[in-house]
């Protein structure tokens, strides 16, 4: 009696502790995405049918794979900063957030340093960006199509070179080194009243002897500038401490940074880095026009990607894609740069990114991006236009459609530098192809000629026609496969090929 009391005690302990994981177990997955369930939900919607719950579904997807909750980070006169923060989850095994600068012509973004790895894209205008690089400073002339990667913790900044034209520059914000306080953290190594520079955390005897000049010279460097962090540096937006410090000889711009910088006698990893701040500064101030050759010989420059040779193209379109081989840099980072270009009607063919997330930024023209669930169910089908940014899970099926109206530009990042190897499903060079027939008919449950027939029906690779796209000078026996398929073909759309149009306007 006793070893059966003991028994039912040892099972209703066990039946508790059970009941308490499952409910922990849904607890925890209650604060990430659930795809199993939402798979679920998604079957049972398509199998009601209906307006309502495909416009519902459609929602939601869109919701979940298009970024849409831009924040505007910084705001002046002289330009701004929006952020795209990452979803967060189980599904995502890197976020990465994505930002875009714009800046009126002849201004600023003061020096500063991040939290975070920045991999900068020009999409719009020239910069000249000055960063810290093995304790030297360089400057880089940056222009359209340019990529240059920013390390985390190193001092930087961006001035807008270009005559009367504004500066846009898409980035993306890796933050696996961030605090997590926010998207990014900016410490501001120049500032004032707005923004306020790291400095004025110190107090001013301490400053005072650090710099060897008054507290009240110190008061009035760390009060003046009050124009935020894009500032202008022009004559007719003075009066900003950095227009002052232009409007000075060049003597005296350098006594004046000499007097800022230059700090007394500092243990090692001090003095290391007040030299990288004061060559950071007097570039700024001082010497504008002078190179540090030795340094720039030996630091990365910026790549063009609209320099490099296609990876694939076609009739139908072309695609570049920068990993760690490529441009170093990007090694130390751990992403990807990519870019494609869509032809009036084509389309990207489905497939599987097996090594990476994808984040992507529509440059222009307008399309469709279609993202499937592992279990076979639509997980997005929306229309995209310019400005639009869209992400795509590690492993997840899907593709890009240009619109009929006009080619299709989407440029983005990738959570991976190695060389990625899409898996195509659809086209000449697709698994369906490389699967032996045998098994790939009996999975289909069809004969081997059918499968055969079916996948030997489309004799482009990768970047495909569609019926708007296909061109009418294909052969009888071609045309024949696609009417088969799509019905009569259409006169073609004019193919825009490689020409370019670039711009956020």
């Amino acid at each position: 009696m006793r070893n059966l009391a003991t028994f039912l005690l040892l099972v209703l302990v066990f039946s508790h502790a059970l009941t308490m994981t499952m409910g922990y177990r849904d607890e925890d997955e209650d604060e990430d995405w659930k795809p199993e369930r939402e798979w679920e939900r998604e079957r049972e919607r398509e199998e009601r049918g209906g307006e309502e719950e495909e416009d519902e579904r459609s929602g939601r997807g869109e919701e979940r794979f298009l970024l849409q909750d831009a924040k505007r980070v910084v705001k002046t006169e002289a330009g701004d900063v929006r952020v795209i923060t990452s979803v967060g989850g189980r599904i995502v095994d890197r976020p990465m957030h994505i930002g875009f600068v714009s800046m009126e012509p002849k201004s600023l973004f003061i020096p500063q340093y991040i939290d975070s790895n920045l991999i900068l894209f020009v999409r719009r205008g020239e910069a000249r960006v000055g960063c810290i690089y093995k304790d030297d400073l360089v400057e880089k002339t940056l222009k359209v199509g340019d990529v240059f990667r920013i390390p985390a913790g190193s001092a930087f900044y961006l001035v807008n070179t270009g005559e009367g034209q504004k500066l846009h520059i898409i980035c993306s914000i890796d933050p696996s080194e961030s605090l997590g306080l926010r998207a990014f953290q900016s410490f501001f190594i120049g500032g004032g009243s707005y923004p306020t520079s790291i400095l004025a955390g110190f107090g001013h005897e301490t400053l005072s002897n650090a710099f060897n000049v008054s507290s009240d010279e110190v008061e009035d460097i760390l009060n003046r500038q009050q124009d935020g962090p894009i500032v202008y540096i022009s004559d007719s937006h003075a009066p900003s401490m950095w227009s002052k410090f232009l409007q000075l000889k060049e003597q005296e711009r350098l006594q004046h940074l000499k007097r800022m910088v230059e700090f007394q006698q500092e243990p090692q990893e001090q003095e290391q880095k007040t030299w990288s701040w004061r060559k950071l500064l007097n570039s700024v101030f001082g010497a504008e026009d002078r190179k540090d050759t030795r340094a720039t010989r030996r630091s990365p420059d910026a790549y063009n990607i609209y320099k490099r040779r296609p990876d694939f193209k076609n009739n139908y379109g072309w695609s570049v894609a920068l990993d760690g081989s490529d441009y170093k840099p990007l090694k130390h980072s751990g992403i990807g740069v990519y870019l494609v270009n869509l032809t009036a009607g084509s389309m990207m063919a489905p497939h599987v990114n097996p090594t990476a997330t994808e984040y992507g930024v529509v440059l222009r023209g307008s399309g469709r991006i279609q993202i499937v669930y592992p279990n076979g169910s639509s997980a997005l089908d929306a229309k995209v236009k310019e400005g639009d940014v869209f992400w795509v899970p590690r492993y997840f099926a899907f593709c890009q459609i240009a619109s009929r109206t006009g080619p299709f530009e989407f440029f983005g990042f990738t959570t991976s530098a190695r060389k990625n190897r899409p898996q195509f499903l659809v086209g000449a060079s697709s698994l369906l192809r490389t699967l032996p027939n045998p098994e790939l008919a009996a999975s289909f449950g069809v004969s081997e000629d059918r499968i055969r027939n079916f996948t030997d029906a489309q004799s482009e690779a990768v970047i495909l026609p569609t019926a708007a796209a296909a061109p009418p000078d294909k052969t009888d026996k071609y045309e024949k496969k696609i009417a088969a398929k799509f019905g009569k073909l259409p006169n073609m759309v004019r193919n825009f090929g490689n020409d370019m149009i670039m711009g956020f306007d």
